[in-house]
C-alpha cells in the first residue's frame, strides 16, 4: 500500500510543470502603469483597460497571483519601482543600455519602432531628418526623448516633454510633430478624431519588456515572468491578445 501511495505521489510530482512549481500564491503583484497610453493602458468609465492590462492579467494567472495596479505619471514609474512600491512596470518599457545598467529585464513581449507623427497636410516633415528646426513633443521620461537627443542633429530640434495630450497639441499646431511607437500612433490616428498622420518610416527598432530591480528577489521574479511569457507564447495567448487590440501579432519579431 505504501509503495502504491509513493508511486502515485511520484507520478503527480512529475506531472506538475516547472512553471506551476514556481507559482507564488501569496502576495499580489504590484504593477505600475500610466493609464494614459492608449491603447496599451488607459481608463474608460473608471476601468483600467488596454493591451498591457490583458497581458499582465494573463501572466498573473499563470503565476497564480492577483494583480494590484498602481497608476501614476510615466515619469514617476521607475521611482516607484526603485522604492519598492511596485514589482515591475507594464507601460511599453523599451530595453535600453542605460536601463539595463540599473534593472534586469524579461524577454521582449512587444516589437515595434519609433514613429514621427504630424498634423495632416504637413508636407515639411516626411522623416526623422526633417525634424531639424522643428518643435517635437515626447512623453516625459520616455525612451523617445532619449532617441531624439541621441540624433547627431539633436541640438537643432526643440524637444518638448509632456505628461499627456501631446497628440492634441500636434493636431492644434502647437508643436510640429510628436514621436512615439508606431503601434500606439497608428491606433491614435485610427480611433481618435484628430487630423494626424504618420510621417515616414520608423527610425529605431523597439523591444519592450518588464523591468525588475537588480536584486536576488527581482531576478527571481523576472525568471518567473519569463517562464510565463514562454508559456503564453506557446499556447497562443499573447498572439490572441495582440490581435484583439491591433489586428496583428506585435509580440513576435
Amino acid at each position: 500500500m505504501k509503495a502504491l501511495l509513493l508511486s502515485v505521489i511520484t507520478a503527480l510530482s512529475m506531472a506538475i510543470s516547472p512553471l506551476a512549481l514556481a507559482q507564488d500564491n501569496s502576495d499580489p503583484l504590484d504593477v505600475g502603469m500610466s493609464g494614459r497610453y492608449f491603447p496599451f493602458t488607459f481608463v474608460e468609465k473608471d476601468q483600467l483597460k488596454g493591451f498591457e492590462v490583458d497581458v499582465m492579467n494573463a501572466i498573473a494567472k499563470e503565476l497564480g497571483r492577483e494583480v494590484n495596479y498602481h497608476t501614476a505619471a510615466f515619469s514617476g514609474l521607475f521611482g516607484m519601482l526603485e522604492s519598492g512600491r511596485i514589482d515591475t512596470v507594464a507601460n511599453q518599457i523599451t530595453i535600453t543600455e542605460d536601463r539595463q545598467a540599473k534593472y534586469v529585464f524579461t524577454q521582449p513581449y512587444v516589437y515595434d519602432g519609433a514613429q514621427v507623427v504630424t498634423k495632416q497636410g504637413n508636407d515639411e516633415i516626411e522623416s526623422v531628418e526633417d525634424l531639424k528646426g522643428k518643435t517635437v513633443a515626447v512623453n516625459l521620461g520616455s525612451n523617445f526623448e532619449a532617441l531624439l537627443r541621441e540624433l547627431p542633429y539633436a541640438d537643432e530640434i526643440d524637444i518638448r516633454t509632456y505628461e499627456s495630450n501631446l497628440e492634441q497639441d500636434t493636431a492644434l499646431g502647437r508643436v510640429d510633430a510628436f514621436v512615439m511607437d508606431r503601434i500606439s500612433a497608428s491606433q491614435i490616428i485610427k480611433d481618435k478624431p484628430l487630423p494626424l498622420e504618420l510621417a515616414g518610416p520608423t527610425f529605431s527598432t523597439i523591444r519592450n519588456a518588464y523591468p525588475f530591480p537588480d536584486t536576488e528577489e527581482g531576478r527571481a521574479l523576472r525568471d518567473k515572468f519569463d517562464a510565463a511569457i514562454d508559456k503564453l507564447h506557446k499556447d497562443g495567448t499573447l498572439k490572441k491578445i495582440s490581435e484583439s487590440w491591433f489586428g496583428t501579432d506585435i509580440t513576435q519579431p
